[in-house]
């Protein structure tokens, strides 16, 4: 993986804001070439974000025709620290390999497995850049 941007460009490092219960901004490329952005839940898996939805929405079907993303975060409690991510996605997963993920990302919210056991897509994140900057240290 490549990444660049402000003072942290270390993965290990931007990868972090990503494992907390932070709620993260997705955009995505909409139907009519427009971003569309929505809060959501993601996570970790190795050097991927991993995240879900429910099959069939504007999420889905925007990544679909159009597999580019980006997701932004701040730190819990630290609205000055913040990371962005650039991505694809690499792999949308159906059924019970979606509720494998799902379990996790929500495992990582809520502390359990997602009440809801159907009806959602998760999808593997390759990313492509990513930056990560803390204007609260001085």
């Amino acid at each position: 993986m490549v990444g660049h941007g402000g003072p942290v460009a270390d993965w290990d490092e931007v990868v972090r804001y990503f494992t907390t219960d932070a709620v993260v901004h997705l955009a995505t490329v909409g139907k009519d070439g427009g971003p569309r952005s929505v809060p959501v839940w993601v996570d970790a898996d190795g050097e991927q974000l991993v995240f879900f939805t429910e099959e069939g929405s504007v999420k889905d079907r925007n990544l679909a025709r159009d597999p580019r993303l980006a997701v932004s975060v701040t730190a819990p409690g630290n609205p000055l620290s913040f990371a962005t991510v650039r991505g694809e996605v690499v792999e949308r997963l159906t059924g019970g390999e979606a509720m494998v993920l799902v379990d996790s990302v929500s495992t990582t919210y809520t502390g359990g497995p997602y009440e809801v056991r159907t009806g959602f897509v998760a999808f593997r994140v390759r990313p492509t850049s990513w930056s990560a900057h803390d204007f609260s240290e001085g």
